[in-house]
């Protein structure tokens, strides 16, 4: 909808009101100093014939003044959003008109003027005219149109740079529905100060109080630069009230001037699941990547296209993207035509399964690094069809390493899982059965092979965090599996990063962990996520336990007993001692296993427990 304009914000109109506004206050100002300098003794100045050379020097006063205060821009400002620079250029210009009244004066025809007279009828010019502009900003914030809305009576956390520019939006910003009412800081130097004009009265453990005292609507969050646990802790604060909860873009934003209340966006669990920012080693990923040819399998899925966005930024010679499914390849396909206009990219569409197909396109590109993330990883839908978990995991897994030696590739990388540890589904199972193809074509390639494992990540496809989402926009119930079951995660971006540097790092055989943090209860989570979007957990919004799904356990185990562990130079990035492998029988049971899958085998679990001696069925949990 169109916002209705009225007379005052039509240019034209605005500008010849402050002109003639200017004219009455340039001589208002010239008679009050030769008032203040005759002591208010008017009688003395109509002796000294001062009121007639006034009123004869008025129009080329008034025209030369108009003239200095032009290219001061006193007539295009937003004199609503009036700041410190406006006003400087009042007073620059101000003293300009003085400086050449007082030469008029000294050498014109004014001599018989007081020396302090330009001096005196400028401060008066620059106070009347400050006051006039600034008393219209100031009335602007105090009248409130008849259709607009009552705004939201605001807490904002931070009383630093960031939330003085965010306070500034709101009290200047016609688009701001918010109110600030007051600020919290954890400065204790700061409480009881005022933040253009409005108080700062404690800090984050006030928080629950001062909406109660003050009866705040929303809470935002302007301390950009706050590490991910403090605003973890913050933000679990304020989810003791029932505020809606906001926050400001990242401190580069601010930097540059970008901060608005468009960018301001609400409060996301990523906030609360965050960690502080991965250093990887920029140097070390560049060094291998540019200028080489990589390809990603299931590059259109969540990890996939991830890792393309993060190696497009390193100038390979040619990025190949392949996936199966060809709209999640063509999004990608397209995102980074836009983003990397110069990248050499090519969109392959084929399975992982057809063992042609693979041989085709590592015959025709030679990609010099795999990224292998191409996978079926929906735990409970592969318990439903464990062969095809085994077919497109296992054997598409071993059609590309097999190509990847055969067509020396210098490096492949599998994508891994935490789901492989003692693996209770076979998603998991499969998954460790790729781990141990990596190592055992470690040993006889002269491609390395590595396998980088870590957990979930925040708003991949199928995880947990859009289904909340969905359940919640559609009233609930809200549906966790079980009471205390954990998981630990990490953003896509985060987790490619370190899949990157890992590949940097790897020598040959690797199993590379990724540290995920502290594990999350998901039951926690679902409430954090309902009590972000407005709604009170159990009571507008049902959390419903169903009981863990086939194949799902408690808990995600990060290492197997017999891997070991030690450090890299990434303290987030770790490596497992890999297990001793019976290389022959191994062969032989992949023989096995492949005729059992193809086959559509109902013993094909049985199969893979053979090989993977630490699989087991889940047990029920009550």
């Amino acid at each position: 909808m169109k916002r209705k304009i009225n007379a005052w914000d039509k240019k034209p109109i605005r500008i010849a009101f402050l002109v003639v506004l200017d004219l009455l206050l340039i001589n208002l100002a010239s008679i009050l100093a030769l008032l203040l300098l005759e002591n208010f003794n008017w009688s003395r100045m109509m002796y000294r014939n001062y009121m007639s050379y006034i009123v004869n020097y008025s129009v080329v006063s008034s025209i030369l003044t108009i003239l200095v205060f032009i290219p001061f821009k006193l007539y295009n400002s937003l004199w609503q959003f009036a700041s410190v620079d406006e006003l400087m250029h009042i007073v620059l210009a101000g003293a300009l008109v003085s400086i050449l009244k007082f030469i008029v004066n000294q050498f014109g025809t004014l001599t018989d003027f007081p020396v302090s007279y330009p001096l005196i009828s400028g401060i008066l010019l620059i106070a009347f005219v400050g006051l006039s502009r600034i008393s219209y900003r100031l009335l602007r914030s105090k009248i409130r149109p008849e259709n607009e809305p009552v705004k939201r009576r605001t807490l904002l956390i931070g009383g630093g740079n960031a939330g003085a520019m965010a306070l500034r939006e709101f009290q200047t910003s016609v688009k701001s529905a918010n109110k600030v009412i007051c600020i919290v800081d954890d400065d204790y130097t700061k409480r009881g100060s005022y933040l253009r004009g409005v108080k700062i009265v404690g800090n984050r453990f006030d928080i629950k109080a001062v909406v109660e005292k003050y009866r705040i609507d929303e809470i935002v969050l302007a301390i950009p630069t706050a590490s991910a646990k403090d605003k973890r802790e913050i933000l679990a604060l304020c989810q003791q009230t029932k505020c809606s909860l906001r926050t400001l873009p990242g401190i580069f934003q601010l930097a540059n001037g970008e901060v608005t209340l468009q960018k301001m966006r609400d409060v996301d669990v990523l906030d609360l699941l965050g960690r502080d920012s991965v250093n990887v080693d920029l140097s070390g990923i560049s060094a291998y990547i540019k200028g080489k040819t990589v390809l990603v399998t299931g590059g259109g899925g969540s990890i996939g296209s991830e890792l393309c966005r993060q190696i497009a930024k390193y100038d390979p010679k040619r990025l190949i993207i392949f996936d199966i499914y060809e709209n999640n390849a063509y999004d990608i396909q397209q995102e980074l035509r836009r983003g990397f206009p110069d990248l050499t990219l090519t969109t392959l569409i084929g399975s992982v399964r057809d063992k042609d197909r693979v041989e085709l396109v590592f015959s025709q590109y030679h990609p010099d690094l795999v990224f292998h993330a191409a996978a079926h990883k929906h735990v409970p839908l592969m318990e439903e069809s464990p062969n095809e978990a085994i077919k497109n995991n296992v054997f598409g897994t071993l059609n590309v390493a097999m190509a990847a030696d055969e067509y020396h590739a210098s490096k492949f990388v599998l994508i891994s899982t935490d789901k492989a540890v003692n693996p209770t589904n076979i998603m998991g199972a499969s998954k460790r059965i790729c781990e141990m193809i990596v190592q055992t074509m470690s040993n006889r390639s002269d491609t390395v092979f590595v396998a980088v494992r870590f957990g979930n990540v925040l708003g991949s496809n199928g995880s947990v965090i859009p289904l909340f989402k969905k359940q919640i926009a559609e009233g609930g119930p809200v549906t966790v599996t079980h009471k205390d079951i954990i998981r630990y995660f990490m953003t896509i971006p985060e987790a490619v990063s370190l899949v990157l540097q890992a590949g940097a790092l790897a020598k040959r055989g690797e199993i590379f962990v990724l540290d995920m943090g502290e594990p999350v209860r998901i039951d926690d989570l679902a409430r954090n996520m309902i009590r972000l979007s407005g709604f009170e957990p159990d009571v507008d919004i049902e959390i419903r336990y169903t009981g863990l799904r086939p194949g799902e356990k408690l808990y995600e185990e990060m290492l197997m007993k017999e891997e070991g562990l030690r450090t890299t130079e990434n303290e987030l990035i770790h490596i497992g001692k890999p297990l001793e492998i019976d290389e022959e029988r191994f062969q032989k049971q992949l023989v096995r296993l492949y005729e059992a899958c193809e086959a559509n085998s109902p013993e094909i679990r049985e199969q893979v427990a053979q090989i993977v001696k630490t699989y087991h069925k889940a047990p029920v949990a009550v």
